[in-house]
């Protein structure tokens, strides 16, 4: 089976991660800060902080800015739950915005719209989490924009992006947002085995995030109530959770990324054929704009189905019968059943669900070889005729 995504191990990986075996550290040790500072410059960002999980990162993401009881956050449905999970972890209220046809991102129009209805009624969110889906930036610079006339603060969920570019700026700069999160899961662009990382450019946010990562306990004394007891004395002054990383998991995402830009360019190299050879096909190609590199983390085609005399299922399932390990991204999240239970209904983004009725994943990954796309098209071409 060729599957959607995998991970691109080299010696070096497995070495740096060994020579840690090897050291004094395996838990969270000095691995884990050189990760967090080539990351950072990498993105050129002031901060980073390695976490978990995306999924923590988002958490601690929306705990640093405060998202409580009685805030609303929007998000993208076109996304894995997580983007939307996060916010009711804080006792805060979740609703989405839907997505423009062409890029499958946010749509600004209707986010436009929606702030003006917010405001009419009283109802602003307090944070707006822009999902940046398949390695594709949202329109940061129109949403930042928006951000500052109708005062919501933003967390890019960059789970899919790391090593793209939006206004020739690194994804995770934070130039247009309060807070950046990536994804170290071994089907994004490079991985920790696990892992998330959060990025910004406020030391109080930093701080925040630093805290809350390990149980809300802190050895600093100057962030104490009263005297430190000494050397061994510790406080807990915020309700955190176990959220750290390990100097194991450190040392392969740092390696890793000493061939981020390497992987970006080949991913870059297989969009660009599959855009070739699916040209005259009945579907749709990912579109691109110019104020963006994608770091191409998923390629998404869109079936034109009325040009078909199959449906998606149908052609998804003949796919894998010839050991092409298609996928779907994503459910739109408003249409899962817990969240039809707090009151969404499937018609209330139609653009998501249009979307997702049409959409394949096809494979695409770093040692993914030109014979075996040029195999996946033409499977693809002699189901679809």
């Amino acid at each position: 089976m060729i599957p959607y995504a995998k991970q691109s191990i080299s010696e070096k990986d497995i070495e740096a991660v060994v020579q840690v075996l090897r050291s004094d550290f395996i838990t969270q040790g000095p691995v884990v800060n050189q990760f967090e500072t080539a990351i950072a410059q990498y993105c050129q960002a002031q901060y980073a902080i390695a976490v978990s999980s995306g999924t923590a990162a988002l958490h601690l993401a929306c705990r640093a800015l405060g998202i409580g009881q009685g805030d609303i956050v929007w998000t993208s449905p076109n996304t894995f739950v997580a983007s939307a999970n996060c916010v009711l972890y804080c006792g805060a209220s979740i609703d989405f915005i839907d997505i423009d046809p062409h890029t499958y991102n946010i749509s600004i129009a209707v986010l436009k719209q929606k702030l003006e209805t917010a405001r009419e009624n009283d109802r602003l969110p307090a944070a707006i989490i822009p999902v940046h889906f398949a390695g594709q930036s949202c329109d940061m610079e129109a949403i930042y924009h928006l951000s500052q006339e109708y005062g919501f603060k933003i967390i890019e969920d960059a789970a899919h992006a790391l090593g793209g570019e939006y206004n020739n700026h690194r994804i995770g700069s934070c130039r247009y947002s309060d807070i950046t999160i990536f994804s170290l899961h071994p089907a994004k662009m490079i991985t920790a085995g696990e892992g998330g990382l959060l990025l910004t450019n406020s030391s109080s946010l930093a701080e925040q995030a630093v805290l809350l990562r390990t149980h809300g306990i802190t050895r600093d004394p100057s962030l104490m109530e009263g005297e430190s007891h000494g050397l061994w004395y510790y406080q807990q002054t915020e309700l955190g959770y176990n959220y750290r990383i390990t100097d194991i998991q450190a040392a392969l995402g740092l390696s890793q990324l000493q061939r981020l830009n390497e992987f970006v360019s080949r991913r870059s190299k297989i969009a660009e054929r599959y855009n070739r050879l699916l040209s005259a096909l009945p579907l749709n190609i990912p579109q691109q704009y110019k104020s963006c590199q994608s770091s191409w983390h998923l390629y998404v085609i869109c079936l034109q189905l009325n040009k078909l005399n199959k449906n998606r299922k149908e052609i998804f399932d003949e796919l894998r019968k010839k050991n092409i390990g298609v996928h779907v991204h994503y459910i739109p999240v408003h249409t899962q059943p817990f969240f039809k239970n707090i009151g969404f209904k499937e018609q209330d983004f139609p653009e998501s669900v249009a979307y997702y009725q049409k959409a394949i994943t096809l494979p695409i990954y770093v040692d993914l070889s030109d014979e075996i796309v040029d195999y996946i098209v033409g499977t693809l071409s002699e189901i679809l005729v």
